[in-house]
């Protein structure tokens, strides 16, 4: 177990060895800069700016960059050189994709904008582009397996992810600037230009009944669209996910001229190649056979930052590394949340309730998070805890588990009682099943146990051992520990017993 100090002697950035580091994205349509905490399997931005140059506007009629988009392109390298320097940013990727790997002037703006930003840039071939695309995925998405899709404004990349391998990664000209550029800004022209290109995917039937993962900014608005459109109550675009045939209505409707409510909020750039990137998520689904469609916010970016990392680092969690590390900076001590998960473990074996071992993960997730609200007014650290864990920036985890975690901390504060329920979001909870519901409760009450046995420190619960037998749930405090049994541990327990259905017992002995 790490050490643990008292909160206001916690390791500061530098002690656990974070680095900031920054990525520059050139694309067809925007230039970004996005500067990272640190390159670690679960990244956080601490910094993220994009500017909508269009430079992929009119490279495949002219064969050029825009004059217009490329100076508004190196004035925004220029910006993001500063802001660099001005966050302490030492390490900067810069990556350029289609529209100036494709343009006969892209070289000359490569030029051009590395004295601008200050540092080199890389041009990413179309496989390059589709990897590090794939490695966003793994980033963001724990055992990922499907087709991961990145459209830009310039291209679409395609690569399968099986038992963490890429496979088939590929390039096509079907990016939203570049369509909207062949075809004259006609959608019914597009169609024909669309199948084409993906009748070359010679394995798309390998997609058949798999996920596949959108990358992107014009998918990402079409998602915020359709969660909007259906009042949907997680506004969490990383891991939302349609069925298929879902995203496919919508896309038509959209394609159709169709505006659902919020479209006039998007930007007036965003919203002209919309119809277009709806009319590829459309037909790539239809030629995958996919099963589903799941939003990412991780792309090429986190990818090169993927990319960066030790296998060791590859390997890890990326749920329960955000979870260490957040609980790291906000609770109490990561010591006795990781004491949290190895005492409730005991919980969820015969003949207790079983568990999966997807269960187990949220499980521990919970419990790492279990003590982030510390700070808050007491009363109301449980919805506060909720609305803070449900739309974290955490990954790995798909929205039903959020959810999961968001309850269970909720209930770990104000208790698990019929009561209390009422005070959850009712929309939060048509997320989540009931089987989801009962096990976030008896989460949230053992945990609400542990802390009243062990005040929030470590090497307590850890010595206190907790059992079934027979019709009983035992709780056996150590000899050393015993004056802190009393009326309020003992109701607890009795709440958490409750529901598992069994009656409670506390002892005072060894464990």
């Amino acid at each position: 177990m790490p050490s643990t100090r008292p909160p206001d002697d916690r390791e500061s950035e530098s002690e656990r060895n974070l680095e900031p580091i920054a990525v520059i994205d050139i694309g067809s349509n925007s230039v970004r800069l996005v500067v990272y905490e640190g390159a670690v399997r679960a990244p956080t931005p601490i910094f993220n700016e994009k500017v909508l140059c269009g430079l992929g506007r009119s490279v495949a009629t002219t064969g050029r960059l825009g004059a217009e988009s490329v100076e508004r392109a190196l004035k925004s390298l220029a910006r993001f050189r500063t802001i660099a320097r001005l966050l302490g940013v030492k390490n900067v990727h810069a990556i350029a994709t289609a529209a100036v790997r494709d343009a006969t002037d892209g070289r000359d703006f490569i030029a051009r904008g590395e004295k601008a930003c200050g540092t080199r840039i890389h041009i990413l071939s179309g496989e390059r582009e589709a990897e590090l695309a794939a490695f966003g995925i793994r980033m963001g998405f724990n055992d990922a397996d499907g087709i991961a899709g990145d459209l830009g404004g310039g291209s679409l990349e395609l690569t399968d992810i099986r038992n963490d391998k890429l496979r088939n990664a590929m390039t096509l000209p079907l990016g939203g600037l570049r369509l909207i550029d062949v075809t004259g800004n006609r959608l019914d022209r597009a169609e024909d230009a669309i199948d084409e290109h993906l009748a070359r995917v010679g394995w798309a039937a390998e997609g058949r009944g798999r996920p596949f993962y959108a990358v992107g900014g014009t998918w990402r608005a079409l998602a915020k669209l359709h969660m909007e459109a259906h009042d949907y109550p997680l506004r969490v675009m990383q891991g939302y996910a349609l069925a298929a045939r879902d995203a496919m209505a919508f896309c038509e409707d959209l394609r159709k001229g169709k505006k659902p409510r919020g479209f006039d909020d998007i930007s007036r750039a965003r919203r002209e190649v919309l119809p277009f990137g709806a009319l590829v998520l459309e037909r790539v689904l239809r030629r995958l056979g996919a099963s589903q469609v799941v939003f990412s916010v991780f792309g090429i970016r986190e990818g090169l930052l993927f990319s960066l990392l030790s296998a060791y680092e590859r390997a890890k969690d990326p749920l329960l590394s955000f979870c260490e590390d957040y609980a790291g900076l906000r609770s109490r001590s990561v010591a006795h949340a990781h004491e949290l998960a190895a005492w409730t473990d005991a919980l969820f074996v015969e003949p207790g309730p079983k568990e999966s071992a997807a269960e187990r993960r949220l499980r521990h997730a919970a419990c790492l998070l279990s003590d982030t609200g510390w700070r808050a007014h007491p009363d109301y650290r449980g919805e506060q805890s909720l609305d803070l864990i449900a739309h974290a920036a955490m990954t790995g985890i798909d929205h039903p588990g959020r959810v999961f975690l968001a309850m269970s901390v909720f209930f770990r504060h104000v208790g698990p009682d019929e009561e209390q329920i009422k005070e959850l979001s009712s929309r939060l909870r048509e997320i989540a099943d009931k089987r989801a519901l009962k096990r976030a409760r008896i989460v949230g009450a053992a945990i609400r146990t542990a802390h009243m046995l062990s005040i929030g420190k470590p090497g307590i619960i850890a010595d206190a051992r907790l059992a079934y037998e027979g019709d009983r749930l035992v709780l056996v405090v150590p000899p050393a520990f015993a004056a802190l049994d009393g009326e309020r541990l003992r109701r607890r327990f009795a709440a958490l017993g409750e529901l598992l259905d069994r009656k409670t017992e506390v002892r005072i002995g060894r464990s």
